[in-house]
């Protein structure tokens, strides 16, 4: 997921105008993606720009007794223990709820240079991002943010990230060397209509360079935390209009997707062929229940 902070006035119009006119309803059946259990080695750069402020103990115990570490190397094991056990901050963002084909899902969430090259084209992001291999990329922001991320584990319902990075832009007066886990939990389950339904939660630790934690805590702690927030809710949002696109209009993804910088063509084709495959489950289904269309309402 992205680490730059939009304007939330630009995102909504972008939004509106380049995605509102595709949306529909998703797709049935479930998710079948083999897990991910990467070697771990040693990492470059990361850090990403959002998170703040301690949710409390709990919520950050139940995150960590979510990764199964029996199943990752003692070198991954021994760097996720690093970083939680000794965070500057940690920030949980709270339960976000998406209409989505499952598989469609987890390709973005493994290839997030997707969602980055699609705001590319919006003109709503200067992220750069390079893949560097099947687990890892790098992100540059263009303001000082320098970042690479590994994926470490990963199944349908839990995604572990490790990263790390420095930061060294005007904001500071020094570069800043930080690490960051990121913790993706989801649940999948069926409305009515027969449309899969993701609940996600995230849970994010950051360990910056002691000289300079003390100066981000006091000047942009409340301020982090909010950012986080904000992209969270809004990344989400963004996933399931293109969940509901994916069904309606698969022809209009798929022009989208030849157009698309920062991702290379094996991704490409994964994407367009999940795309495609999401449409013609939409439209095999049996229609024993009114389609939803656009976000689910609130409770």
């Amino acid at each position: 997921m992205p680490c730059r902070l939009f304007r939330f006035a630009d995102f909504r119009r972008l939004l509106l105008a380049a995605v509102g006119a595709w949306l529909g309803t998703g797709p049935v059946a479930f998710a079948q993606w083999e897990e991910v259990v990467r070697p771990d080695r040693p990492l470059r750069l990361v850090g990403f720009e959002s998170e703040g402020s301690d949710s409390g103990k709990g919520a950050r115990r139940e995150a960590l007794e979510a990764i199964p570490m029996s199943r990752l190397t003692p070198a991954a094991q021994q760097r996720i223990r690093g970083i939680s056990s000794r965070p500057t901050l940690h920030r949980h963002l709270g339960k976000e709820t998406i209409q989505c084909d499952p598989d469609l899902f987890i390709c973005l969430v493994r290839n997030p240079e997707i969602l980055v090259g699609i705001w590319d084209l919006m003109d709503i992001t200067h992220v750069q991002t390079t893949r560097l291999d099947p687990y890892q990329l790098r992100a540059i922001d263009g303001t000082g943010t320098d970042c690479t991320v590994d994926l470490v584990y990963g199944d349908p319902k839990v995604h572990v990230y490790i990263a790390n990075g420095f930061y060294d832009g005007r904001l500071s007066p020094q570069k800043i060397d930080g690490k960051g886990l990121f913790i993706l939990r989801t649940n999948y389950r069926q409305d009515e209509a027969q449309n899969v339904i993701i609940d996600g939660t995230l849970d994010c630790y950051l360990q910056i360079d002691q000289v300079a934690a003390d100066l981000i805590l006091r000047t942009f702690g409340p301020l982090i935390g909010r950012a986080a927030d904000f992209n969270f809710a809004e990344t989400a949002r963004f996933i399931d209009q293109l969940g509901l696109a994916a069904c309606r209009n698969p022809q209009g993804l798929e022009d989208v997707a030849l157009r698309m910088p920062q991702v290379s063509e094996p991704t490409r084709g994964q994407f367009v062929s999940l795309v495609r495959q999401a449409a013609q489950r939409y439209h095999s289904r049996d229609y024993t229940a009114p389609a939803r269309y656009g976000p689910e309402p609130a409770p």
